[in-house]
């Protein structure tokens, strides 16, 4: 396959010319965030687009795909900036409107989707609080204010006139408005009028319409464990259990040529999830799909004809699965692969005709570069990279470990090994991912853990009992294990590494946020002189606090979650709480916190803090109090990073 490297795309237009500015500091290069995102192409083939930003805010920027030339940038005035996008027809994007608050870095969204045609004419309102008044006398309704959160659908590229539109309701508002039943809407992109088709049986729907529009399969959750499929049967919702499948947490991913058949992703005997084919007439399942260690980590489906072409896996590194070798997609993905070796290709954005497709490739070392590829011809193009201030011949590499755990059980993981270093007596930053459940980490690019080894040091992550990812029954055995089981997988990798001589013993220090940030400090009070350095960003430090405050607990499914996760026994939940135990800890602290954080509110932290003063502990602190659970402010997280190797270079010798 030929290969041209064109950089001709973005490099015309001035608002990229930042990206070119030459740095040297670490921090402001490693949390700068990406430069373009969500790069697509029109139905037709006649322009390309992407997210990028100028002053701080995200603005949607289209260019002829011809020339490569600008045809028009749209932008939000005052405080608001363009969110999510989809192109709904050759000529027109549907996109959200986010709004910025002094109270908050995090961008806020209201629901509001805006329309507007590529050339910036016919501007319309199309969904959401405000509305307008349109369409007299029409057996649709009038785009009127509607009180819901709006996600778009299915932008159904092939219907020049309607789109669908997933909507939340507000009702009359309070901590459970997430858990209103969802509601699909049929709307027309230049007016806005909208005509109600369907409504979740069961809360946090996941709708699958299938190519003419219609939605015949739901699933959802009500508790955040597992979830429940719904078939439309005569006009009603029909609950699958009713069928005996013998499937668990079972979702729709895709329609087959059967119109009663349906492929779900589903989990039989809390093995690792597989894809089946399901008949809801006669209650038969068909394996099409399956890994013995992970579930699917992507399911590839054809925007178009709405039909599966492959399955990735992410047992350490990914693979794939092709299981419509018929589809051209798949026939395309393949081809890709094969040109652009030792990377990830994710098919991010396509014509109607599948002539030609926006690829996105990445891999360990790179954070992601955008080409074109033209299916006719075999050519691919070269159009942007999301970082382009990175070289990826100098980044760490990651590679995939496996260990058995103190009890047998055998724990996946991941080591970020620095550049041009043996990997021998290295010292070590732990970094166990949040969650911890229905989250896992993988084989990929991860900003913070580049900078760290570019200091020298290796890079521990773990995918401990409990993460998701690997089957219900591994992500049900760290329920009530936050502090024990989990902790111990988490130790022992540690071990482990210090074991193959590539960690030096007296040279490890843990760093997480979220859970990550609960683990920093409770996986150093069980062995606390494994650990010389911890740091805890947004972490929860005492449970039972969860039950009290942040958004879980606001929630009716939070407060199942967390019964079903923790424990309400007082005297489990104060065992594994850090803020009760500060008297077994060794290491040094930092502390990192957002003032406006809602699922792990201050409060988490000042229950640690008061722990810690009882016993005069010395630690650091960083609080910034206008960012969330984690920093979305570029110039805040490159002071957090900056406070952080400072840290860890003192305690580490790095």
């Amino acid at each position: 396959m030929k290969l041209i490297r064109s950089f001709s795309f973005f490099c015309l237009c001035v608002l990229s010319c930042n990206a070119q500015a030459k740095e040297t500091d670490k921090a402001h290069l490693f949390s700068r965030s990406t430069e373009f995102s969500q790069v697509k192409i029109s139905p037709s083939g006649d322009y390309l687009s992407a997210i990028t930003s100028k002053d701080g805010k995200y603005m949607l920027m289209i260019l002829d795909a011809k020339t490569k030339k600008p045809v028009n940038v749209v932008r939000f005035p005052s405080n608001a900036q363009v969110g999510h996008y989809e192109w709904v027809n050759d000529e027109r994007v549907v996109l959200t409107k986010e709004y910025l608050k002094g109270w908050s870095d995090h961008p806020i969204y209201y629901g509001e989707l805006m329309a507007i045609n590529a050339d910036g004419s016919k501007a319309t309102y199309l969904f959401g609080y405000l509305g307008s008044e349109q369409q007299t006398g029409s057996h649709i309704k009038k785009n009127t204010p509607i009180r819901a959160t709006a996600y778009i659908l299915d932008p159904m590229p092939e219907d020049e006139r309607y789109m669908l539109v997933k909507a939340l309701p507000w009702g009359s508002g309070g901590s459970n408005t997430a858990e209103n039943l969802q509601q699909v809407y049929r709307v027309d992109v230049y007016k806005g009028t909208r005509k109600k088709i369907a409504t979740a049986p069961i809360s946090y729907a996941n709708f699958l319409p299938d190519h003419d529009g219609n939605i015949r399969f739901v699933s959802g959750t009500r508790d955040y464990i597992s979830s429940s499929l719904y078939y439309l049967d005569d006009g009603n919702w029909v609950d699958t259990e009713k069928l005996n499948l013998n499937l668990n947490d079972i979702s729709p991913i895709a329609f087959s040529d059967d119109k009663n058949s349906v492929y779900v992703l589903g989990s039989e005997n809390n093995q690792p999830k597989a894809i089946y084919l399901v008949n809801v007439k006669t209650g038969t399942k068909k394996l099409i799909s399956q890994d013995k260690v992970v579930d699917p980590s992507n399911v590839w489906i054809n925007k178009i004809n709405k039909q599966i072409y492959a399955v990735e896996y992410g047992n350490g590194y990914p693979t794939y699965e092709f299981v419509g070798n018929q589809d051209k997609l798949a026939t395309t993905l393949k081809q890709l692969l094969e040109a652009l070796p030792g990377h990830q290709v994710h098919l991010v954005s396509q014509t109607n005709d599948m002539s030609k497709l926006v690829i996105k490739a990445f891999n360990d070392r790179n954070p992601g570069d955008y080409y074109i590829f033209d299916s006719n011809t075999k050519k691919l193009e070269y159009l942007v990279s999301q970082k382009n201030w990175l070289d990826p011949d100098q980044m760490a590499e990651v590679k995939p470990i496996t260990f058995t755990s103190r009890d047998g059980t055998v724990i996946n993981g991941y080591l970020t090994l620095p550049f041009g270093k043996e990997a021998k007596n290295l010292p070590l930053v732990v970094n166990p991912h949040g969650g911890p459940h229905g989250v896992r980490d993988w084989w990929g690019f991860d900003a913070q853990n580049q900078m760290i080894a570019s200091e020298g040091a290796a890079v521990l992550q773990v995918n401990f009992r409990g993460s998701g990812g690997y089957g219900k029954a591994f992500e049900h055995a760290g329920h009530q294990k936050w502090g024990s089981d989990i902790q111990y997988d988490i130790i022992d990798a540690t071990q482990y590494v210090i074991d193959q001589g590539i960690a030096d013993k007296d040279r490890i220090c843990i760093v997480g946020g979220s859970f990550g940030g609960y683990s920093a400090l409770q996986s150093p009070i069980l062995a606390p002189d494994l650990f010389k350095c911890a740091i805890g960003f947004a972490g929860v430090y005492d449970l039972e606090v969860m039950f009290n405050e942040g958004d879980v607990q606001g929630r009716r499914a939070g407060q199942r979650y967390l019964a079903q996760v923790l424990s309400e026994d007082p005297k489990t939940l104060k065992a594994m709480s850090p803020s009760q135990n500060i008297d077994k800890l060794k290491a040094k602290l930092l502390l990192v916190h957002g003032g406006e954080d809602e699922r792990a509110p201050i409060e988490q932290l000042e229950a640690l803090e008061e722990g810690l003063k009882k016993h005069n502990y010395p630690y650091k602190k960083l609080v910034m109090d206008d960012e969330g659970h984690g920093f979305y402010n570029d110039e805040h997280r490159a002071k957090y990073y900056r406070q952080m190797m400072s840290f860890l270079k003192q305690n580490l010798q790095l």
